[in-house]
């Protein structure tokens, strides 16, 4: 009699946390999706009912600028073992330079600057060179995959300047991951429960300054907290939100690929269909 007690709540407890599908958001966002251009996954969990959408969910795509979390977590790690120090001073060298427009990019050789600032310019300015520097800091992406694999996250990779990973570069470029796994990262974090408590903390505060507002952001009202992160390239457009709203707390994810339209204009189609989907989540929600 106790056994079968033992089971019953067992099986009680496993389902009562078990994510639930939301079908009528399903239908929602499904016809959001008709006639796009390109490939498109997405992953949406409500964090206050346990509902979550998916849609090609764990599909694998090129994360474009999203690959800075990962590095993100990889500097982390290296400060939580006091292999770095989050305000130290680093030396800029002109060696550094990915060509592009990043404010770190200016920077004249031998400058100063603090750690922690190197980080807020990958993050808030999504700035290359800024990242390019992180992640060798970090360990290099091997070292970023492991702590990925780690964390249960199977699709999600640093692929360039990473040795046996030349034609998974080739193929998704700086970075790969699935919707599912992004989401599940980000959400890890408002958790704290990536490293610890404490420097998921530090994560979500850094991840809450994004310069790049005018997507999935500009569709949440201002006094709402979001911790984001975006990439884009030509064929690719991707966001990834933790949204912590007074009355409703959520992560989405969309990624696309192949798009036809690689325009980089505001009414690029994957960048319409980023703030639509927002828009129709935050009214759902709210």
């Amino acid at each position: 009699m106790k056994s079968l007690i033992l089971i019953i709540t067992l099986f009680i407890l496993v389902n009562s946390s078990a994510q639930k599908a939301d079908k009528h958001l399903h239908t929602s966002i499904q016809s959001l999706l008709t006639n796009f251009h390109g490939q498109v996954g997405l992953f949406v969990h409500d964090l206050k009912k346990n509902k979550i959408v998916e849609i090609n969910a764990d599909s694998v795509f090129p994360t474009a600028s999203m690959i800075k979390i990962p590095i993100l977590i990889g500097v982390m790690d290296k400060i939580e073992n006091a292999e770095l120090q989050y305000h130290q001073t680093l030396v800029y060298k002109d060696s550094l330079l990915y060509a592009g427009v990043d404010i770190l990019g200016s920077f004249k050789n031998n400058e100063k600057i603090e750690l922690s600032k190197v980080i807020m310019l990958m993050l808030t300015m999504s700035d290359n060179t800024a990242s390019l520097w992180l992640e060798s800091l970090a360990g290099g992406g091997s070292r970023i995959n492991e702590l990925m694999d780690g964390l249960g996250m199977k699709s999600t990779r640093v692929n360039s300047r990473t040795p046996g990973r030349e034609m998974n570069r080739m193929e998704f470029g700086w970075g790969q991951t699935s919707p599912r796994e992004m989401a599940a990262l980000v959400e890890k974090i408002s958790n704290g429960e990536v490293i610890n408590q404490k420097t998921s903390e530090k994560m979500i505060r850094l991840l809450g300054r994004n310069y790049w507002d005018e997507e999935a952001i500009s569709q949440i009202p201002t006094d709402v907290f979001i911790a984001s992160k975006s990439g884009a390239v030509d064929a690719t457009r991707n966001e990834v939100l933790f949204v912590n709203g007074k009355h409703c707390r959520y992560v989405f994810c969309i990624c696309t690929k192949n798009n036809q339209d690689k325009s980089w204009e505001s009414n690029n189609e994957a960048w319409e269909l980023t703030r639509k989907m927002s828009k129709l989540l935050w009214d759902y929600y709210n």
